[in-house]
């Protein structure tokens, strides 16, 4: 399963980290609501499932989600964290999402 976020194409989204590979990429967080995902966090990470399951914005995630929350992931292989960290802006410029910042 995939998901567009942005030009990008996500792998799931997942409605827990069992899925995840710990590998570097970008991660998006969702809240989805009677089917409607909505962007809630955008992260990098040089290790994914060992980010998100110990994020301190998770909070944050539950306070902005009253649905499902769901994680989706593009894994970056050949990209370094100024890459990785390009993608995540151009997306929290495009959705401005209501958890974290650069």
């Amino acid at each position: 399963m995939t998901i567009t976020v942005g030009n990008y194409t996500f792998e799931g989204p997942y409605t827990n980290t069992s899925s995840l590979n710990d590998n570097s990429g970008v991660y998006a967080i969702h809240c989805n609501r009677d089917g409607e995902y909505r962007l809630i966090d955008v992260g990098e990470s040089a290790t994914v499932k060992s980010r998100v399951d110990n994020h301190d914005r998770a909070e944050c995630w539950n306070k902005n989600c009253s649905g499902t929350l769901t994680v989706s992931v593009l894994y970056t292989p050949n990209k370094q964290q100024a890459g990785r960290k390009e993608i995540e802006q151009e997306l929290r410029n495009q959705y401005n999402p209501p958890c974290g910042d650069l």
